[in-house]
């Protein structure tokens, strides 16, 4: 047979086999992409998590510090630290008006060698508020050197506070387990504390005190802010029954400031302090059983603060401190940080 005839009978057998098709290529359906949303029941800043009714928003600022004072790190006379602050809020709507939790977490990055903490945590509903959060004690005057609290407003409480407007009023209860306790004691004191506000025109007010159950000791405290020319005055004042977890410092003090807005971006902010029966060293936790036999002191203080750029600001403090029981003390603070 020739190879002509082989290639044909090839070719006539290729034909007459039988066809099988291949499969049709079907593409297969995108899934739908859901993309975040803004939410803007609750303000800027919100979106909503995906496949939820809940809005979230995420903030927080980072700063760097450097601190100048008599043995700020041991017996050094300064030290830096940098601190990162990222907070979470959700938000959603309930039969019993908007739902809020928040979570707060902050380190302080003293040296290499540092941990993350709870800062705050807390649900809020209908006035009702329960959980890890700052007291009305933490609320201060405008500028730094004041001491118008304890040196720990940080607690596990519940507290229901109503609001209308500018005003409000409520009461708490608190765990004060990191506050002032009596030697031979355990840190488990027990709080009551009450808080009332309101903002009129450009006049606004605070009254607050708190019970410590454990010291069988209280304090109350009272602000005002007004706004007077270039600027706003403020004027605060303290009287503790004696030594407390609320305040701690003196029996009793006042305090005055002037915030002035020099320009859009920069404000200073000259204060004054008077202490009646002053204790020294609280932060360090030498709290005298009592406040009688102790000594007065004053303070004079200064800041400036300027906004370097959206979200951008520049703070420096510093004040002087003269107690009749102890050394002139001469302090303060320079502060860079970036808000998101």
């Amino acid at each position: 047979m020739s190879l002509r005839m082989m290639l044909l009978g090839c070719a006539a057998a290729v034909v007459a086999a039988p066809s099988f098709a291949a499969d049709a290529i079907v593409a297969a359906e995108p899934k739908a992409i859901e993309y975040v949303r803004v939410c803007d029941a609750y303000g800027t800043g919100y979106f909503y998590i995906p496949g939820t009714e809940t809005c979230l928003k995420i903030g927080g600022y980072l700063r760097f510090e450097v601190y100048g004072g008599p043995d700020e790190n041991g017996t050094s006379d300064w030290n830096a630290r940098t601190r990162a602050h990222v907070e979470f809020i959700a938000k959603s709507d309930t039969e019993y008006g908007p739902l809020t939790g928040l979570i707060v977490l902050r380190n302080n990055g003293d040296n290499s060698s540092t941990t993350t903490i709870l800062d705050s945590a807390y649900i809020d509903v209908a006035g009702l508020r329960a959980g890890l959060f700052y007291s009305w004690w933490d609320d201060d005057l405008n500028g730094e050197p004041d001491v118008l609290s304890s040196f720990e407003t940080l607690h596990n409480s519940i507290r229901y506070q109503y609001e209308t407007g500018d005003f409000y009023s409520g009461l708490s209860v608190d765990e004060l387990e990191d506050g002032y306790y009596k030697l031979g004691e355990e840190p488990n004191n027990l709080g009551i504390a009450f808080g009332i506000g309101d903002k009129i025109g450009d006049f606004s007010y605070q009254v607050i005190g708190g019970y410590d159950t454990d010291n069988e000791e209280g304090a109350i405290r009272g602000m005002i802010f007004a706004q007077l020319g270039p600027g706003t005055l403020g004027l605060a004042g303290v009287w503790a029954s004696g030594p407390n977890s609320y305040y701690a410092q003196s029996e009793w003090t006042i305090a005055t400031e002037y915030a002035i807005e020099v320009t859009d971006k920069w404000s200073v902010t000259p204060a004054a302090q008077y202490f009646g029966k002053y204790a020294t060293d609280t932060n360090d936790g030498a709290i005298p059983a009592s406040f009688e036999g102790l000594g007065d002191a004053w303070m004079l203080g200064f800041t400036t603060d300027y906004h370097i750029a959206t979200d951008f600001y520049l703070k420096v403090t510093a004040s002087y401190l003269d107690e009749e029981d102890g050394d002139d003390v001469t302090s303060g603070f320079l502060r860079l940080q970036r808000a998101f």
